[in-house]
């Protein structure tokens, strides 16, 4: 408010005059004037990132976005953007059952054993069915994920969770990363994952299966994470009319953000796609 008087009246009396009379420094005066652009300037950028990742960034991942775009914003100063311009991410958490693991097909020892961290691409994979939720009923996706990189390399949908749909998840995944044999495929004791059909393909492409400990979520905790953030960045934000709306945009999030886009603080605040460019960089 003193500043913009200030500025109002510099016309009618001297700078040093004004600042007598409204008891304020000139130094003062002149560092707020001076950072009136930048703080516009810092606003402006920190609306288009928010808005970019689906209204659903906090002040870590927005310090991180705004510094690979050049400028110099702490974490604070990203929580002090965001709420000045109420930039608040909003969801809701719902759940339902998907995988049964009260079968007696064959169950795979736990082969990954938590080892999250694998050396390279195309070592270790992961894989689960969500549920997404419809005006016409609710939608299955079956994804498999890239450990090394956190890259979603397979994905399906549809509206029922038979064997079929989670090998069509992890088939695509093979042909589009042409793993080498060895490499672990993990999944929960669902008995998706412990059908002949979802074995048999494992098994004809060279892979080893991995299954979860008994009622132990912990063995899939990033692919956990990752439906969580599919849930609370994109999907509970969203009134889906069918099936074929929630297709789209579920695809959309994982091949247009998610994969190409989204900061991971696990890769250093890369995106997945970016953190495999840069694996190949450095070896």
């Amino acid at each position: 408010m003193i500043h913009a008087l200030i500025t109002q009246w510099a016309g009618k009396a001297s700078i040093k005059q004004l600042c007598r009379v409204l008891d304020v420094s000139r130094s003062g005066y002149y560092a707020r004037r001076q950072r009136g652009p930048r703080t516009c300037a810092q606003a402006a950028h920190a609306k288009a990132v928010f808005e970019a990742s689906g209204r659903s960034y906090g002040s870590r991942r927005m310090s991180a976005a705004l510094r690979a775009q050049g400028l110099n914003v702490g974490r604070h100063r990203a929580r002090t953007l965001m709420r000045s311009h109420a930039l608040q991410p909003r969801w809701r958490r719902k759940f339902v059952h998907t995988t049964d693991s009260r079968h007696g097909l064959p169950v795979a020892a736990n082969v990954l054993d938590r080892q999250f961290r694998p050396a390279a691409p195309n070592r270790a994979w992961v894989s689960d069915i969500t549920y997404i939720r419809t005006r016409s009923g609710w939608l299955y996706l079956a994804a498999v994920l890239d450990l090394y990189s956190r890259r979603v390399v397979g994905w399906a949908m549809a509206p029922s969770m038979p064997a079929q749909l989670v090998c069509q998840a992890l088939n695509m995944a093979i042909v589009s990363r042409r793993p080498a044999a060895g490499l672990i495929v993990h999944s929960d004791r669902g008995s998706q994952y412990a059908s002949s059909e979802h074995a048999a393909l494992i098994a004809s492409n060279g892979l080893v299966a991995s299954m979860s400990r008994k009622g132990n979520c912990w063995d899939n905790a990033v692919m956990e994470r990752f439906f969580l953030n599919l849930k609370m960045e994109r999907v509970w934000q969203r009134d889906y009319a069918n099936h074929a709306e929630a297709m789209i945009d579920v695809a959309d999030y994982i091949a247009c953000f998610y994969n190409p886009v989204r900061l991971h603080s696990t890769l250093g605040y890369r995106s997945p796609v970016e953190h495999e460019r840069h694996a190949e960089h450095t070896h």
